[in-house]
């Protein structure tokens, strides 16, 4: 008897092009949200994006209340909480990079209010998928959260975002290829539930940011469009699958242990990018892709050294050979690697 059944939730609304931030009162307007709504951002993405939409609710007779974050903390997002309950709001909008949207994310999961992403910076798949990521003290927790109604993605403010957003946004979406290799291999050798749709719509989200990596340039709206569809696929894998499996294997818990190592030293998907080479090289030797991986990264100006993350080799070593320990997710590092696969592997890649 067939008793199998999935729940998947995505946005109603994308949005995505030149000068669409104008459209956000539109956007909101067409999802039927009623009263007033909390923005949720930070300092640069107030003055560059959110206080000229306020005045565009402003001429719309909407009031917004606004609420501005210096950091990512769960502190932060009990103090959108608080100031969502007593300015008496009905929706968020998170508008800013990765932390203004994370944090409205997960107000509005636990408000039971609906929120929009409008991102000013193409930095990482979190402004469309139903998963928020909160640094705690030493570690990073990502948390189950819905996704967004709505993203509207202005690709002349994201093209206007700092460079190094932008590749590390790539980076992220590169690295989608060895999360799916992971994933494949947890379903064959621990049983995993496995979604060949959501694990084909990562790759091919991948491929599209290796094959047109000469194409990703400073400045370039188009640009910014390519990058911006390529987030929204991989969000929207992550949607699918019902996990962050499609878009988080071996290369992000790497990262995470870079961040209890070296807090601060280099931007998420920069790290998942050099994590990505190394276990590329695990699951398929000189045969494998780590090598396209690699060069599609520098194309775009993304680190594929150790030095240019800014990280000494023995964190690097320290950094593979415990992080399968951050969480119990299976993957090409098993139960783990010693100190001399680890220097070979990272040396045989050029990351060291």
């Amino acid at each position: 008897m067939f008793d199998k059944s999935t729940w998947i939730r995505l946005p109603r609304n994308v949005v995505v092009g030149h000068d669409v931030r104008s459209e956000v009162v539109d956007v909101v307007d067409d999802l039927h949200l009623q009263g007033r709504p909390l923005f949720v951002t930070s300092p640069t993405p107030r003055e560059v994006a959110a206080d000229p939409i306020a005045a565009d609710f402003d001429a719309a007779g909407i009031d917004p209340a606004i609420v501005t974050i210096e950091q990512a903390t769960f502190d932060a997002v009990e103090r959108v909480i608080e100031v969502a309950e007593a300015e008496g709001v009905s929706y968020l909008i998170g508008i800013g990079g990765g932390k203004a949207i994370d944090i409205a994310k997960l107000a509005s999961h636990h408000l039971g209010m609906g929120f929009c992403s409008v991102p000013t910076a193409a930095s990482h798949d979190g402004i469309v998928s139903n998963r928020g990521s909160v640094p705690d003290g030493d570690s990073r927790h990502s948390v189950a959260a819905e996704p967004p109604l709505a993203v509207v993605a202005d690709t002349g403010i994201l093209a206007d975002a700092p460079w190094d957003l932008t590749t590390a946004g790539c980076a992220d979406i590169i690295s989608n290829y060895t999360a799916v290799m992971d994933w494949r291999l947890a379903q064959r050798l621990k049983d995993v539930e496995y979604s060949e749709y959501a694990a084909a719509l990562s790759e091919m989200t991948a491929e599209i940011l290796v094959d047109n990596a000469d194409l990703i340039r400073p400045g370039l709206e188009e640009s910014a469009w390519v990058v911006t569809k390529a987030l929204m696929s991989s969000g929207v894998a992550m949607s699918i699958a019902g996990s962050s499996r499609p878009a988080s294997g071996a290369e992000h818990l790497f990262s995470h242990q870079l961040d209890r190592l070296a807090p601060g030293a280099a931007l998420h998907g920069h790290q998942v990018g050099v994590g990505s080479i190394m276990t590329a090289y695990l699951h398929g030797g000189d045969r494998g892709i780590w090598r396209d991986i690699r060069d599609a990264l520098a194309s775009i100006d993304a680190p594929t050294t150790a030095d240019e993350l800014g990280i000494d080799e023995a964190t690097v070593i320290e950094s593979l050979t415990t992080c399968h320990e951050i969480r119990d997710r299976y993957t090409i590092l098993g139960d783990g690697m010693n100190e001399e696969a680890a220097r070979e592997v990272a040396t045989k890649t050029g990351v060291i």
